[in-house]
């Protein structure tokens, strides 16, 4: 609040000044210029009667010469006190509408109006940095249970979005940069009832500076962080970072289980899928050989952990220098049915679609499924606003980062052992998991 007052004061220096000069002047006028009692002696006003007189002729009102009818000097000394008057206010409103337009001064609002909010807050509450696809996912089921929580994102159309979201309760928002302490310490990063804070901006980078400031200015405070680099996962890990979530490496484990033991995966989806959702259908991949399109961080992480299955991959990249991919690799995007076919795709049993693409990602499937309709189809989707157009194409599996995500941090928040439980589960056999599958369904 002291900001805003600041800047408001700041902005509205000369108007006020030219202001009360302009009153201070007409005031001082009216008292020295020699008017006519009813008597016809000669008077003069005092401050008194100038005031209230200059008051209600500044403000357009005109109550009329008071207390003595004005003399010819007084007459034309009120015709430039109205005149004055007028275009002194005109300046002053026209000053307040300027800095009401303001987007800085709109920016001091907003997080004031936002640290009232929060301070309001009576419940626990999670600082979630980033509104994008797994944010945006995050707050909606957070809020679905009832828990709060406070949204800072620098895209100011999020913030927007988030402000008309249907949401069962009100969520604060704050339109500002993550990474600054200001801007966590406004979101209410030192109150008592702050319980985490969770960065998914989407860049590693954020997200590590998110973590550090965190750690700084509240040790004891969980945060969470996304991280789709080993190297950054690292370096948030050295200074005490509670959890860090890859959804390369997530997915990359469940897929490989897929191969392991699929009712082992089918527990894993029905624990950690999406309250009140319907559960999911026994799949079981084909063994053999796959073609991977795409050897980014996602493509490396799948790769690694189809290769314990003994699943073979054979890899089609566009750059293969930059990504480093191994010997024996197609140059080329895989969108077209002549890299494909080079890559074998009429004797394969599955392709991966797994690029930062998602139109090349579609592209692919479509081409692949042409020309093997028998394969069983893997496909990134790397925004969920997509949603309808990978349900249209028909993939046998869709890998969300966001959506993976929001859920592995959902389950962190909601049930902090299940993490434990899976570990523990992915030791057990396979006859363990089908008894476990057999008696969920029966529910």
């Amino acid at each position: 609040m002291q900001k805003v007052i600041y800047l408001l004061l700041r902005r509205m220096r000369l108007p006020l000044i030219v202001l009360v000069s302009t009153y201070a002047i007409s005031i001082v006028g009216m008292t020295l210029i020699p008017g006519v009692d009813d008597q016809g002696n000669p008077w003069r006003m005092d401050f008194f009667h100038a005031f209230y007189f200059v008051s209600f002729l500044g403000s357009t009102i005109g109550f009329g010469e008071i207390p003595y009818p004005f003399t010819a000097a007084q007459r034309l000394w009120t015709t430039i006190i109205i005149y004055a008057a007028v275009v002194s206010w005109l300046y002053a409103i026209g000053s307040i509408l300027t800095l009401i337009q303001d987007q800085s001064f709109r920016r001091v609002l907003a997080r004031s109006a936002l640290a009232r909010k929060v301070r309001r807050l009576q419940e626990p509450f999670h600082i979630i940095c980033g509104y994008g696809d797994a944010g945006s996912w995050l707050v909606r089921e957070l809020n679905d249970r009832g828990m709060q929580c406070v949204v800072i994102d620098i895209d100011q159309d999020k913030i927007l979005d988030l402000d008309v979201e249907d949401l069962v309760y009100p969520v604060p928002g704050l339109h500002a940069d993550a990474t600054e302490a200001a801007s966590l310490l406004t979101a209410g990063l030192k109150l008592p009832n702050c319980i985490g804070v969770i960065a998914l901006t989407g860049s590693d980078a954020c997200n590590l500076t998110i973590a550090i400031t965190s750690k700084l200015l509240a040790p004891g405070l969980p945060v969470i962080c996304q991280s789709d680099s080993a190297d950054m996962a690292a370096n948030m890990s050295s200074f005490g970072t509670d959890h860090i979530v890859d959804p390369f490496e997530i997915f990359g484990i469940r897929f490989a289980m897929m191969f392991h033991s699929p009712s082992m995966y089918l527990v894993y989806e029905w624990m950690t899928g999406v309250h009140n959702a319907p559960l999911s259908d026994f799949r079981n991949p084909p063994h053999g050989n796959w073609i991977m399109c795409g050897y980014g961080r996602f493509g490396k992480a799948v790769r690694k952990h189809l290769a314990v299955e003994g699943v073979n991959t054979r890899i089609i990249e566009a750059d293969t220098r930059r990504t480093d991919a191994p010997e024996g690799s197609i140059e080329g995007r895989g969108t077209e049915a002549g890299t494909l076919l080079l890559a074998g795709v009429k004797s394969v049993n599955g392709i991966i679609a797994g690029t930062d693409n998602d139109t090349n990602n579609l592209s692919m499937l479509i081409t692949a499924k042409n020309l093997n309709p028998d394969l069983f189809t893997v496909i990134r989707q790397n925004h969920r606003a997509n949603d309808s157009i990978f349900q249209a194409a028909q993939p046998d599996l869709i890998m969300q980062p966001g959506t993976i995500t929001a859920q592995y941090i959902l389950n962190l928040i909601l049930a902090p052992l299940l993490d434990d439980f899976l570990r523990l589960a992915h030791d057990c056999d396979d006859t363990w998991a089908n008894i476990l599958v057999s008696r969920v369904a029966g529910v």
